[in-house]
């Protein structure tokens, strides 16, 4: 039975610059549960970044929540660990469609990760579809010449080196967009857990207008909702405003505040 694949996160920034529509909101998912990535799933959020470099995800995670996601009417990009071809090959054959490469600082690196997501001779992407979960294991029609067409690449900047290099980054064909990492930049800056300092604000703002220059879609990570907005205004066309693991950490300690006693005896605050 011939299968298609859906539309990329590409083809929804796409979408949403050709009509003007409003920014695109998502979160992390990071727990490495199937069930709360389906919780998130469904929340109306319009993308979701399954993650594997800071979070307990493997192959066999990041494939169950991918299944556990799919058919919601949200967006999954998933990020590898490290732009790795072989690890690139792998995510792609099970079926991610939306990357989020980390720590891109050049546009040879940047070159190095689209060139990872292409069957040769346009790129370097080893052949395995009739194993693999992308291509439906052959059930896709004529996935081997269309598969570029069903990935997206983002790349993030994270660090000093990446904003000296942005626009040589947004020059490198097959980039679709990229992401701002404003806690690893700060840390680049010398300025480690202080990602709402002005330099730093300055600096992920420069790398937006140099996306708008470019005509490609810049994203950018910002929990404080204050910051969200500012870099909303400034020009951000997609953003990650919240953590799955973050909720249930701040709202567990929100229970603990409101129905266990201070040691001093105090009643807990109001809930």
């Amino acid at each position: 039975m011939p299968l298609r694949i859906e539309d990329t996160f590409r083809d929804a920034l796409r979408r949403q610059r050709d009509h003007a529509g409003r920014p695109l909101a998502g979160m992390w998912v990071c727990s490495g549960s199937p069930l709360v990535a389906e919780l998130c799933a469904g929340s109306g959020l319009d993308w979701l970044l399954v993650d594997a470099e800071h979070s307990p995800n493997g192959l066999e995670s990041v494939l169950a929540q991918l299944q556990a996601i799919h058919g919601y009417p949200v967006h999954t990009v998933v990020r590898p660990p490290v732009n790795d071809v072989v690890v690139i090959k792998q995510y792609l054959d099970l079926g991610v469609q939306n990357l989020l490469i980390p720590m891109v600082n050049s546009s040879a690196e940047a070159e190095a990760a689209v060139a990872a997501t292409r069957y040769p001779p346009q790129g370097v992407r080893g052949v395995g579809s009739a194993l693999a979960r992308a291509a439906r294991w052959n059930r896709v029609p004529d996935y081997l010449a269309r598969a570029g067409e069903t990935i997206s690449v983002t790349v993030q900047v994270e660090s000093t080196a990446a904003v000296d290099h942005v626009e040589d980054i947004l020059a490198v064909d097959g980039v679709d967009a990229i992401f701002l990492g404003p806690s690893d930049l700060a840390a680049s800056m010398g300025l480690l857990g202080q990602q709402e300092h002005p330099e730093v604000r300055a600096a992920v703002e420069h790398c937006l207008a140099a996306a708008k220059a470019a005509g490609k879609p810049a994203g950018v990570n910002a929990f404080n909702p204050d910051t969200a907005r500012h870099y909303l205004e400034s020009g951000a066309d997609f953003i990650l405003v919240g953590a799955d693991v973050a909720l249930l950490a701040r709202g567990s300690e929100a229970l603990a505040a409101a129905f266990i006693q201070t040691s001093d005896g105090e009643p807990p605050a109001s809930y």
